[in-house]
């Protein structure tokens, strides 16, 4: 297979423009309440070493991650080195780790209509189910793109939608466009331990995420390092780390 390039989703002030009014509709508002504070750790398009030394370095602390997994790029050369192939994938799975829907094919859900993101996400559980695991309880829009479309098309499917805007899951939040906050590049740390803190304040659900897990990481991942002091800051605050999946079902709770 011919290896992924790098893709960017509408950057125009259009793009961004609908990124922030679709904020506004087709909101399903998360209703809990929690004793202690959550945080989840995720690794989006689920690049081999996500899945070999990212998975590793979080099973070492006693915890789990949420792996979002697009079937078609598995096994595949890309910007963020090679994607976990399905083994791997299921080996994530089998040591405890949630798998989480990407579409099958890291589709752009802000251009596409809701027909097309309908299928092609089912195309991906279809495959995930034919490796044996079962439904994935949460989908990350790829790209953090999203549209009103996408909304309706996802939401009676998955428990959470995860787009990319920074921000924490609190009582009022859209589940339907759930916030993150990213672990990527020179700065991805520092970031994530302001929001760690604020989070830890407010006793509240904060999902990070990231891509690849090197000493040499892409503009999109974070040093094995880094991920080894986020969680262990994690811990010294008194959050529960949980998968997304896990964290969908205390709510429901």
């Amino acid at each position: 297979m011919d290896p992924v390039e790098a893709y960017s989703p509408d950057r125009s002030l259009k793009g961004k423009l609908r990124r922030r009014l679709v904020q506004w509709v087709d909101r399903r508002p998360a209703r809990f309440t929690l004793s202690r504070p959550m945080v989840s750790f995720c690794f989006d398009d689920a690049p081999a070493s996500a899945l070999t030394e990212g998975a590793a370095r979080l099973e070492a602390h006693g915890a789990r991650g949420t792996f979002y997994i697009a079937a078609s790029l598995a096994g595949r050369q890309g910007p963020m080195g090679r994607y976990g192939a399905r083994k791997d994938v299921i080996a994530a799975a089998a040591n405890g780790h949630d798998i989480g829907c990407h579409s099958y094919s890291h589709l752009d859900c802000g251009a596409a209509g809701a027909t097309v993101i309908a299928a092609d996400a089912a195309k991906n559980q279809k495959t995930l189910a034919r490796w044996g695991l079962p439904p994935s309880t949460s989908f990350a829009y790829p790209y953090g793109d999203v549209s009103r479309a996408a909304k309706q098309a996802l939401a009676p499917r998955y428990g959470l939608l995860r787009a990319v805007h920074h921000g924490l899951i609190e009582a009022g939040s859209d589940l339907n466009q759930a916030p993150a906050v990213g672990v990527e590049g020179p700065g991805g740390e520092a970031l994530a331990l302001r929001w760690l803190d604020r989070a830890a304040d407010r006793k509240v659900w904060l999902i990070l995420y990231t891509h690849d897990v090197s000493d040499d990481p892409s503009p999109w991942g974070c040093t094995p390092s880094a991920l080894d002091r986020l969680v262990s800051a994690a811990r010294n605050s008194g959050f529960d780390i949980v998968t997304v999946a896990e964290g969908v079902s205390r709510m429901q709770a």
